[in-house]
């Protein structure tokens, strides 16, 4: 499996993630006061879905391109609208894209990316947008160095990590620890596959371990988790999710298994309050 993102742009995983990470950026709407976001691992912020990379996978055609005529009415329209900003449907935003559309004028969005190429592309994109910075930096490094923000009490943690190395999941683990001892009243938001149960279980159980209240699990199956060579599933794990997330992201998630095709969705709260 090709872990940069440009092989996997707009499949299911990217359609869910980012349909319940609109949701979370609502919930920061509410309020006037400012927040902030950090997009732990950001990659370019727009991808072309007829790129060589793209129609090599052709993973888009069984996600955003299966939903793209989703009507008004649809749980997934407010996330559809930031979609279709990006350009039309030959193009799909990453999360960094989706953030800055979505940021008033006294909020920020700090994005990490460690590819040089990668950060290079997504610098230029956001050359004239003045609320966005991107570094050049360890995803975990940058937890300690950024932490706690200096313009805003508010804030969402978003952590997708390619999952390439072994020990990711011991790695999200601890940057959990980072976060809560840095910045204790964050939203944080970590993607994670499913290729098989046992690693996922075992991440689960280590966060229940910590005593950290207010766990929320949202997961959507392609398919049963049987197979560890292959991506059948994706999961967004929320830590102080706000209020309505769990309702809001099931209704999401069940027209996400509908129109996909899936096995099977969940939100499932994992610690209570």
């Amino acid at each position: 499996m090709n872990y940069r993102h440009a092989y996997h742009a707009g499949n299911f995983a990217d359609c869910m993630k980012h349909a319940l990470l609109v949701t979370l950026l609502q919930s920061f709407l509410r309020k006037p006061a400012p927040f902030m976001v950090l997009d732990t691992h950001a990659g370019i912020g727009r991808y072309d879905l007829h790129s060589p990379e793209a129609e090599k996978t052709q993973e888009w055609r069984d996600g955003i391109g299966k939903l793209w005529n989703e009507d008004a009415a649809s749980p997934l329209a407010d996330w559809l609208e930031q979609v279709k900003k990006t350009g039309g449907p030959e193009f799909y935003p990453g999360s960094p894209l989706i953030i800055a559309q979505m940021l008033r004028a006294q909020d920020a969005l700090i994005c990490c990316e460690k590819h040089p190429e990668d950060k290079r592309s997504l610098y230029r994109l956001f050359t004239n947008t003045p609320n966005v910075t991107v570094h050049e930096r360890d995803a975990y490094e940058a937890l300690r160095a950024l932490l706690p923000p200096q313009t805003a009490k508010r804030g969402l943690i978003l952590i997708d990590p390619p999952f390439e190395e072994p020990g990711e999941f011991d790695r999200l683990a601890q940057a959990v620890q980072t976060i809560q001892a840095r910045f204790a009243n964050a939203i944080i938001a970590i993607w994670y596959p499913i290729k098989h149960r046992t690693p996922v279980r075992i991440f689960h159980e280590t966060l229940m371990g910590t005593g950290i209240r207010n766990i929320c699990v949202a997961e959507l199956l392609m398919r049963p988790p049987y197979n560890p060579d292959q991506l059948n599933g994706a999961g967004l794990l929320v830590i102080r999710p706000p209020f309505g997330f769990a309702e809001k992201a099931s209704a999401q998630l069940e027209r996400l298994q509908h129109v996909l095709g899936a096995h099977e969705s969940c939100v499932t709260q994992l610690v209570e309050e």
